[in-house]
């Protein structure tokens, strides 16, 4: 049940900063180049947790007990 509930945390998170990041490409019709984005997008703490989330994930993957 920990397992579960750790990976669905590292869900959420990975989705909250995948959306973030997605957002945030709305800068670039107003004018941002690739390089500006990629800039601010790396001061930004909520895009870091697109990351942080995909290592949850791997690691629970990797510790779930595989009984077969």
């Amino acid at each position: 049940m920990g397992y579960i509930f750790l990976f669905l945390i590292g869900f959420g998170l990975a989705v909250s900063g995948g959306v973030t990041l997605i957002a945030y490409l709305n800068f670039l019709p107003a004018g941002l180049s690739w390089l500006d984005y990629f800039v601010f997008v790396k001061g930004r703490m909520e895009t870091y947790l697109l990351p942080i989330g995909l290592l949850i994930m791997s690691i629970i993957i990797y510790r779930f007990p595989n009984r077969f």
